[in-house]
């Protein structure tokens, strides 16, 4: 849980030399802090283990920089930086419609050092009177810091479900239990989970819950009784065990992981029968036993086939289970390939042969390398000469009739305009080309809509990339016509991005499932810079399940000799 925390550092360690003026560091350590937000790996192991230098964008001078604030949760360099603008520069960075120079004006003029104090001088109108800033100004940071108090103790899906398995694992070692598994929102799969819940099964539970307190992960115990506990982890994270009884298991499991409206929709259908729900399972008034060993029992004896906890949301589940019409939701082992990867050709820091002997390792059958274009100075990417270099190479590599397949690929830049930067010449050299908006995010709706009809329609775009531009817990999504642009999209043949990245997985789930209505094809794609990132794909196939996709409604699922001809082109 320590990479949040040296990521903090290292963003604010960005942001205060942006102000200062300084070029070229301030996107050196951004880019070093994405790489520890998004690495699965605890940070604290690979300094440990001498191999922070793996990460993207991480040097030696950074890398001994991430060790001091493993050591000490400080970082020196950062603390002098800070002297000259003492403010909590994360957090208010993180409100929308407040960068580092607004954050700056905002200190110099009114003293707003803490996300309290820019609550208070937003609510008191005193934002509006800074020169530059305004009424209109001041309605988004007021809007900003309620979408970001929203998203105070919540965490990654990226971080919690390999620190849910860790934990599981360690858990498991001791010998004390029968069964774990982790319930709640991480199994439904939700992009950002506030707290852990983990259900276990123990003819022991008071060792049980002992071998939970002395987890080496326990920074403080909030709760404890013979048969549950609850803490809180090193960086804040809460975790609580449950020991249930061996036979009504399926019942706790089916309670503990539903939606609070799913379980609602349940326990009514369970009283319309003149039955009762809970967490120990469903009877009857008199209080006999009609089913609690398995969640499938319970769902059968509702009338209902057994509902995927991805699909627990109350979003009609209930009435299709019942017309025994869910989806067969996408699996993992279905995905033959990773449609957005990124080599040392731009920013990752895979070379070719590396990625297919990363994408072999993980069962894959082609990828597409899909390296930035040259667009603007805060992203590296490959001027047409580089472009039509790699091309070449990865044409010589398909000669060489690899493990697998590499697609020439690239991820090209929307422009304010909507124009897609990339030459007729080169597109017919190319197998994949994915577009994004990587700039002008605040255009108002209908400008923006009208950027996204133009790239669709685009011939040379096969898919869009990260649709909604969202980073969870940083950026909002903007602002769409979604109906349209899957209109078109689905008139037009073009695919639309589900970027399994913990940061975006974006198209979010509710848009996922309009898209399909409309016919529209996903593409999923790790939007990987390194190794590690190919693992990824995981978290994109839980954001198609959550939108009721199924293998035929995803791209990566067909062998390449479909692919190529299924493609846009």
């Amino acid at each position: 849980m320590k990479n949040r925390l040296v990521a903090k550092i290292l963003y604010e360690v960005a942001e205060l030399l942006e102000l200062q003026g300084v070029q070229f560091k301030p996107r050196a350590y951004r880019r070093a802090a994405q790489a520890v937000e998004s690495s699965p790996f605890p940070v604290e192991d690979l300094a440990a283990q001498g191999r922070l230098e793996e990460l993207p964008g991480v040097g030696a001078s950074i890398a001994t920089k991430i060790e001091e604030i493993v050591a000490t949760g400080r970082l020196g360099y950062h603390e002098e930086l800070k002297e000259a603008l003492p403010v909590d520069l994360y957090a208010l960075t993180r409100v929308e419609g407040v960068g580092p120079k607004t954050a700056k004006v905002l200190y110099e003029t009114l003293g707003i050092r803490t996300l309290d104090d820019l609550e208070r001088a937003a609510r008191e109108g005193r934002i509006r009177q800074v020169p530059g800033l305004g009424v209109k100004t001041e309605e988004r940071i007021l809007r900003g810091i309620a979408e970001a108090k929203g998203r105070e103790h919540r965490e990654l899906l990226g971080y919690v479900l390999p620190l849910a398995r860790d934990l599981v694992r360690k858990l498991a070692s001791s010998g004390l239990f029968q069964r774990l598994e982790p319930a709640g929102s991480l199994r439904r799969g939700k992009e950002t989970v506030g707290d852990l819940d983990i259900l276990a099964v123990s003819d022991r539970p008071d060792q049980a819950v002992a071998a939970f307190l002395g987890l080496s992960e326990v920074e403080q115990i909030l709760a404890q009784g013979p048969k549950k506990a609850s803490v809180r982890l090193s960086g804040g994270f809460q975790v609580d065990l449950r020991v249930v009884p061996r036979e009504a298991f399926g019942a706790a499991l089916q309670y503990f992981t539903g939606s609070k409206e799913h379980n609602i929709r349940l326990r009514e259908r369970a009283v319309a029968r003149g039955l009762k729900l809970s967490e120990y399972g469903l009877f009857t008034e008199h209080g006999q036993v009609v089913a609690q060993a398995t969640e499938e029992e319970i769902y059968e004896a509702l009338g209902l086939v057994w509902v995927p906890p991805e699909l627990r949301e109350d979003q009609g589940e209930i009435a299709a289970a019942e017309r025994r019409a869910l989806p067969q939701l996408l699996t993992l082992q279905e995905v033959r390939s990773d449609l957005h990867v990124h080599t040392r050709w731009s920013d990752g820091t895979m070379d070719l042969g590396s990625l297919v002997r990363q994408a072999e390792r993980r069962g894959l059958e082609y990828v597409a390398a899909t390296d930035h274009l040259r667009f603007a100075q805060a992203i590296p990417g490959l001027s047409l000469d580089d472009l039509r270099r790699q091309v070449d190479e990865i044409q010589a590599l398909k000669e060489g009739k690899p493990s697998v397949q590499v697609l020439a690929g690239v991820e090209a830049n929307i422009g304010p305009d909507g124009a897609v930067d990339v030459p007729r010449e080169l597109r017919l050299r190319l197998d994949w080309v994915v577009a994004g908006v990587h700039t002008h995010f605040r255009q108002g709706r209908a400008e923006m809509t009208r950027r996204l009809l133009r790239a669709v329609e685009e011939e040379a775009v096969d898919a869009l990339a990260h649709p909604t531009g969202r980073l969870l817990g940083e950026r909002a999504p903007y602002e769409a016509d979604w109906d349209e642009v899957f209109r078109l999209a689905a008139q037009c043949g073009t695919a639309l991005e589900v970027n399994a990245n913990p940061q975006r997985l974006d198209l979010p789930p509710e848009l996922i499932r309009r898209a399909l209505e409309f016919g529209v094809k996903l593409a999923l794609g790790t939007d990987a810079h390194a190794p590690e990132h190919l693992d990824f794909l995981e978290y994109g196939v839980i954001a198609a399940r959550r939108g009721w996709a199924e293998a035929a409604h995803v791209l990566n699922t067909l062998p390449l000799e479909r692919f190529l001809p299924a493609r846009k082109r």
